[in-house]
């Protein structure tokens, strides 16, 4: 049962200290570099639109007020 707690106690330690030591061995902060050229996947107002469809067809068939009888009695 100690031997359990110990591995969970190490464990966590291990989950804890772990960020805080790749920032103390990163040493220097880097800097970001400029972007060279921008990128081609722009996004294109259609498929804005479509999404906004897509989404109002699915609000509209989430609330839909299908009152169908049930069929049992």
């Amino acid at each position: 049962m100690i031997l359990r707690k110990m591995a969970t106690a190490a464990t966590a330690l291990a989950l804890v200290s772990a960020p805080i030591a790749a920032t103390a061995a990163e040493g220097e902060q880097r800097a970001a570099a400029p972007a060279g050229e921008t990128s081609e996947m722009g996004g294109s107002p259609i498929l804005a639109v479509l999404a906004a469809v897509l989404i109002g067809v699915g609000i509209y068939i989430a609330v839909d007020g299908d009152d169908d009888d049930p069929i049992s009695v």
